[in-house]
């Protein structure tokens, strides 16, 4: 990865963090798995991670679940901040590949968004998330690792769904507009 870290970066992580801040609040309980939500600020974030990379989108689930969680909830909860982090730059470490931006995401490229989304959702909330529950508030194993399941299967269906959609909508309009761009 070549890429210089510039203004289009930090404009994106600016957008980015406000729009995921908004969106905490939009969600719907799994009820069946308590503080466990579908939440539609996922796919905000697998759309930045997969436009601008890895270190854009870890800034974002960072900085947003965090002020996130302080300005809605009254506290933060640090060991759902960083597997959202870690998330993002799982997704975000094949930006290039996705190749959003250059107007070609296809069918072979939302194949590998959607492993790249599971495997990043598996690894921050079935495995990150649950051991920082543990360690970081002495939370139970059990309770921890039943809401890691839960958050990973909404993650993965909103990644999968309005990411994708998101993902795919921007490859065929917005790439094409020369949005963010510096003009001549």
């Amino acid at each position: 990865m070549n890429k210089k870290f510039g203004i289009k970066d930090v404009v994106a992580i600016g957008i980015g963090t406000a729009l995921f801040i908004v969106l905490t609040n939009v969600q719907a309980p799994l009820g069946f798995i308590p503080n466990t939500s579908l939440q539609s600020r996922v796919a905000v974030l697998t759309f930045f991670s997969a436009i601008f990379g890895p270190i854009v989108g870890g800034v974002i689930g960072l900085v947003g679940h965090a002020l996130g969680d302080a300005l809605f909830y009254g506290s933060i909860w640090w060991s759902w901040v960083f597997p959202e982090a870690v998330f993002a730059i799982a997704v975000g470490i094949f930006a290039a590949k996705y190749k959003v931006k250059e107007g070609g995401f296809g069918k072979k490229e939302i194949i590998l968004f959607n492993i790249v989304q599971v495997i990043g959702n598996v690894l921050a909330w079935l495995l990150v998330a649950p051991v920082l529950d543990i360690l970081i508030y002495a939370e139970p194993a059990g309770k921890v690792f039943a809401q890691g399941v839960g958050a990973t299967l909404g993650n993965v269906l909103v990644a999968g769904i309005l990411g994708t959609l998101l993902m795919a909508a921007y490859s065929k309009v917005g790439a094409k507009s020369g949005s963010l761009s510096k003009e001549d």
